[in-house]
């Protein structure tokens, strides 16, 4: 058709490609025509996408791709040709013709995207005015009551559904036709269904069945077209939240109900999937936050619509969520194209943290780079904002972990990691997480901070979790208990469970008394290791902890309250009793496990050296300090037996 090709030139020579383009993907000036970003079309670590200002079209030398400014948008939001002309016109307010299309086909499903978002349009107005009128008063009043102002009310489009299942399908039937409006999502029906042969349900074509895809069970019913006469709205008494589109058009809804009845079913609902909506495609408040999320180069992603809004409200204006799904991969992949940072504040509860962990690994693998913001007990975006304010959720989201910190805490609160059980429990919980890095060298640099984190001092160990982290399939590490545990531990508990009775300090001879002391292995490694806490943090140290406290040296050291894994590590240590247990080697042990601890301590101070934070000078000092005496204390073993007596007041290290 000559005017839609004169339309389509026209439309061309007034559209900028950058601004287009810039509107779905991050660009930056490379040179004095061209625009880079990353790809929208694959996925890349490094910009190839290129966008030419002059010449008005993109290329990317990564995947091959290249075009106008429509065959972008055609691409990008899956639309036909014609559909991207007119949404390029329309973003630079060029007057729209009548277009035509290439097929009958495509043209009835572009008709029909365009009807359902004039369907979508006409509702959201509707619930708008229904939220106005008198019997909006209870949704008002829940809207107030969860602290939204009406600026918020009305830039979210906020509206009530009446509890009349007829009075939104009365306000569209006159422009709708009832195949659309089946199709648009928002109603339901009964309708009647054909008995199938063989079945034993009664009442013949009396039969009702409820419905809001049209089709039944039945074979033979599936070519019945519901009574609009019977169609009624798929939401009633319900706070109504609209879900729009990246451009910021009505495509579907949620509903919150207002009855505690029980007929009135789920707390949440949400509009099926139609034309214009995939829940998993979708990014609750994109369209608003898109352009504070490209000028603060990151995103507060939450899990709920209301946490969402509230943020928002806030001034938090780079906030999202994911809508009535968990989050996807094509979430965050739209997410990535305005920005590869992202803050992930998800509900504290059970629940909440099991979905962070899952929306955590698939913004791992689109390598993003992620902080956590865990807000206390009890408390979601939305209720922490209301009790506390926006001043500290600002703070709170200042002092966002780093997500692979988030996830040590995890397992450390799951599993007890003092013991080598334990360890191993928490290994195998990180590793998926770990193996989802792309990076090879990021994932070796985190199993060596987990390694150091959980205390894994076994070389054993540390080769597993490295040969488990090196690989990107599934892989756990089994290294038996055993082989975690140092030969100075193993002594050490020898000595502990030796067969002589400790004497209490009343009892003790003393070397003045012109008496030679007996050598007593338990009370010797009794002592060194309760006065310098030596088994901190070791794969052994609830058990050792269980014999420190015990008393006297029991007859049945067996007998003693240990998990089953102490337990098992016991006897394994106690059934190799090949070496005598001498005050050298005893000394020898209390050495290396000292240089152990000296080792971990000289990690930490490394650790908060490295980590670029300003420190004040008396934290500096100190720190400097520290570092200097460990090293000292290292390397010179004469240093290393008396070091732990002779150390300084600590100003604790910082995690």
């Amino acid at each position: 058709m000559t005017d839609a090709i004169d339309f389509k030139e026209i439309v061309k020579q007034q559209a900028d490609i950058v601004r287009v383009v810039g509107d779905y993907v991050k660009l930056k000036k490379a040179g004095a025509q061209n625009y880079s970003g990353l790809c929208p079309f694959h996925d890349e670590k490094t910009p190839s996408f290129s966008v030419h200002a002059t010449r008005q079209f993109y290329h990317c030398f990564g995947c091959g791709v290249s075009g106008d400014v429509f065959s972008f948008v055609q691409k990008l939001e899956n639309v036909t040709f014609p559909e991207a002309v007119r949404a390029v016109a329309q973003k630079f307010g060029i007057a729209i013709p009548k277009l035509s299309y290439s097929s009958p086909g495509e043209a009835n499903e572009a008709k029909l995207r365009t009807v359902l978002l004039e369907i979508h349009e006409r509702a959201v107005a509707f619930f708008e005015e229904c939220l106005r009128r008198s019997e909006g008063a209870r949704a008002r009043e829940y809207l107030s009551g969860r602290g939204l102002t009406q600026e918020v009310i009305k830039a979210f489009r906020i509206g009530y559904a009446p509890d009349s299942g007829f009075l939104l399908k009365d306000r569209l039937k006159g422009e709708f036709d009832e195949e659309v409006l089946r199709d648009s999502g928002l109603f339901s029906w009964k309708q009647d269904v054909p008995q199938a042969p063989g079945s034993r349900l009664q009442g013949g074509n009396d039969t009702k069945v409820e419905t809001s895809s049209g089709v039944s069970e039945f074979p033979d019913a599936q070519s019945l077209k519901p009574d609009v006469k019977a169609m009624y709205s798929k939401f009633r008494n319900r706070v109504v939240f609209p879900i729009t589109n990246e451009t910021g058009r009505v495509i579907a809804f949620t509903g919150r109900t207002l009855s505690s009845d029980e007929k009135a079913g789920p707390k949440y609902l949400n509009s099926p999937e139609t034309a214009i909506y995939s829940k998993s495609r979708v990014l609750f408040n994109l369209d608003q936050a898109k352009e504070a999320i490209r000028k603060l180069d990151y995103a507060v992603l939450v899990e709920g619509q209301m946490d969402c809004i509230s943020v928002y409200a806030a001034g938090f204006h780079n906030v999202i969520a994911s809508s009535g799904t968990a989050f996807t991969e094509l979430q965050a992949r739209l997410l990535g194209r305005f920005s590869k940072n992202v803050v992930v504040n998800f509900d504290p509860d059970t629940a909440g943290a099991k979905a962070t962990e899952r929306t955590l690994g698939l913004l791992v693998e689109e390598e993003f780079q992620i902080r956590v913001l865990a807000l206390e007990a009890g408390f979601d975006p939305d209720l922490f904002i209301q009790r506390k304010g926006k001043e500290a959720y600002g703070e709170a989201l200042k002092h966002s972990q780093r997500y692979f910190d988030y996830l040590i805490e995890r397992a450390q609160s799951q599993f007890p990691i003092r013991s080598a059980e334990g360890k191993v429990k928490a290994l195998n919980y990180l590793l998926p997480h770990i193996q989802r890095v792309p990076s090879r060298i990021v994932r070796d640099e985190l199993a060596r901070e987990i390694a150091q984190k959980l205390g894994i001092d076994s070389t054993v160990l540390r080769q597993e979790l490295k040969h488990a982290a090196a690989n990107r399939s599934t892989v756990s590490v089994k290294a038996p208990i055993e082989a975690q545990v140092t030969d100075a531990e193993k002594l050490l508990i020898r000595a502990l469970t030796s067969t002589h009775e400790m004497q209490s300090s009343e009892e003790r001879i003393s070397a003045r008394d012109g008496t030679e002391e007996e050598f007593d292995p338990a009370r010797q490694a009794h002592f060194v290791v309760k006065s310098e806490r030596l088994h901190l943090r070791l794969a052994t140290e609830s058990l050792i902890e269980t014999l420190l406290n015990s008393g006297a040296e029991s007859a049945d050291v067996m007998a003693l309250p240990l998990s089953d894994a102490d337990r098992n590590l016991l006897a394994a240590i106690l059934m190799k009793e090949d070496e005598e247990l001498t005050a050298e080697r005893l000394e020898g042990a209390a050495r290396a496990l000292r240089r152990i601890q000296f080792k971990r301590q000289m990690e930490e101070v490394q650790r908060e050296l490295q980590a670029g934070r300003k420190h004040e000078p008396e934290r500096l000092r100190f720190l400097l300090r520290e570092k200097d005496r460990l090293k000292r204390a290292l390397m010179d073993p004469a240093v290393s037996d008396q070091a732990a007596m002779q150390r300084p007041p600590q100003m604790p290290l910082e995690p």
